[in-house]
C-alpha cells in the first residue's frame, strides 16, 4: 500500500473544490533483532525485506553479504501492513555495526537522525580503486528510465525513487519511499538478494544528495552516484574522499561532476576537481 486517498479542498482565489488526493502513505517499521527492538524506521510500506537487508548491510550490521536471514511478520495492523519484523542473527554473524547502533528511531527524510554520537556518522574502509568509465551522455538516459517506473509518485507526487544500474545502463531494479535513503536501502537490499550487487555500477537518486547515501553507496560498492538535486558540502568531501563519482543537478542531457571526474568520458572535462573551494 503506496498510497491512500484523503479528501482535500483546492483552493483558487476565493473559490474552493472538494478534491480526493492520493497521498504517500507513511508508516512506522520496527526492526526487532534476536528479539530485542532495534530500531525504527518510518517508510512507504512494500519491499520491507529488502529494505530491511539494505539497511543492515549499509549500517554494517551484518558483516557477511551472502548471509540472508529470515525476515519475520511478527505484527501486522488492520490495513494489512507489518508494523513489526522479527530477524535472528548468530552473534558471529553481527557486524560492530550493531554494537554501535543508533536509537530507536530512523525518520524517512533524515538518515542521520537517530545517531547516537558524532562520532557514528564516520565509515571506514578503503576508497574505491575503480578503473571503470561511463559515458557523460548516458547520465540523462538513466533518469529517463527511472522515471518511466516512479508509478507511485506519478500518483501521490510524495515519493523519492533510486534505481542501479549496471555500466552499460541497464536497469536492475528501481524502488521508491517516501524517504531517499530508504529508497537506497530497497535498492540495495534487493540487489543483495538477487545477487547482483556485483553487477550494479551507477545508482540514481531523486532529491538532493545527503552524506548517508554516499555511504550507502560507497559500501554497496558502487563507484557512479547520480541526483536530480543537489549535494551537500559534506556529500562531496565523502565522495572524493571515499572514491566516489558524484553526479548532481541532473537535468535532461546536463550534469555537474563534483568528485573523480577522471572516469567521465567526455571530450572537455577538467581533471582538476579534489579540493574545496572556500
Amino acid at each position: 500500500m503506496a498510497t491512500r486517498n484523503y479528501d482535500g479542498k483546492k483552493i483558487k482565489g476565493e473559490s474552493a473544490t472538494d478534491i480526493v488526493d492520493a497521498l504517500t502513505v507513511e508508516e512506522a517499521l520496527e526492526i526487532d533483532i534476536n528479539n530485542k527492538p532495534f530500531t525504527v524506521s518510518m517508510r512507504t510500506p512494500g519491499d520491507d525485506s529488502f529494505l530491511v537487508r539494505g539497511m543492515l548491510h549499509s549500517e554494517g550490521i551484518i558483516k557477511n553479504i551472502d548471509f540472508l536471514p529470515n525476515i519475520t511478520p511478527k505484527k501486522i495492523n488492520g490495513e494489512g501492513i507489518v508494523t513489526v519484523v522479527e530477524l535472528t542473527i548468530p552473534e558471529n554473524e553481527l557486524g560492530e555495526g550493531y554494537a554501535n547502533s543508533r536509537s530507536l528511531m530512523s525518520v524517512s527524510s533524515c538518515g542521520i537522525c537517530g545517531k547516537t554520537e558524532l562520532s557514528d556518522i564516520s565509515v571506514e574502509g578503503e576508497a574505491l580503486d575503480d578503473d571503470s568509465k561511463i559515458d557523460g551522455s548516458l547520465i540523462g538516459k538513466l533518469f529517463n528510465k527511472m522515471e518511466v517506473h516512479q508509478h507511485d509518485f506519478k500518483q501521490s507526487g510524495g515519493t523519492h525513487a533510486a534505481a542501479a544500474f549496471n555500466l552499460d545502463g541497464d536497469l536492475l531494479c528501481i524502488k521508491e519511499d517516501i524517504g531517499r535513503h530508504n529508497a537506497v536501502d530497497k535498492v540495495v537490499g534487493e540487489l543483495i538478494i538477487s545477487k547482483k550487487l556485483e553487477q550494479a555500477a551507477i545508482l540514481t537518486v531523486s532529491g538532493r544528495i545527503s552524506y548517508e547515501i554516499i555511504i550507502k553507496c560507497f559500501k554497496a560498492n558502487i563507484p557512479f552516484l547520480a541526483a536530480v538535486s543537489a549535494p551537500s558540502s559534506l556529500a562531496v568531501d565523502y565522495a572524493k574522499e571515499l572514491g566516489l563519482t558524484l553526479f548532481a543537478f541532473c537535468r535532461s542531457d546536463r550534469a555537474t561532476c563534483y568528485s573523480n571526474p577522471q572516469r567521465v568520458k567526455t571530450t572537455n572535462i577538467s581533471q582538476d576537481i579534489g579540493n574545496k573551494v572556500s
